[in-house]
């Protein structure tokens, strides 16, 4: 039973799955806009608004947990920078999920996740 149990696995290895997490993270954060899976998306999610918190908390032990995640050190910048005082008003809910058509080959549903 998964009672309690939080996260998708993506049919992947945990560290397969974490650097594509990574990887969506710090894209998300260069582009403001991802066209992704609607799971990818959900997970995605969690990940960027946790990096963001941590700009708007600040400190050094909070720039390093970003850089421990985030994978450029410019985005972490960004991050600290122009995304804190974009967001300084707004407590929470800083991405949108927008609904797309389903992907051709295999039917998944896509979805397009952006920085509000």
């Amino acid at each position: 039973m998964r009672h309690r149990v939080s996260g998708r696995k993506l049919d992947r290895p945990t560290g397969h799955r974490m650097m594509l997490y990574r990887n969506q993270v710090t894209d998300l954060i260069r582009y403001e806009h991802l066209v992704t899976t609607e799971a990818k998306a959900h997970e995605v999610r969690i990940f960027t608004e946790k990096m963001i918190t941590l700009g708007k908390v600040g400190g050094l032990h909070s720039y390093r947990q970003a850089l421990a995640f985030v994978i450029d050190k410019n985005m972490v910048e960004k991050i600290f920078t122009d995304l804190v005082t974009r967001y300084a008003q707004r407590p929470g809910g800083y991405t949108r999920v927008t609904h797309l058509q389903n992907r051709l080959g295999d039917n998944a549903s896509m979805v397009k996740i952006e920085l509000v």
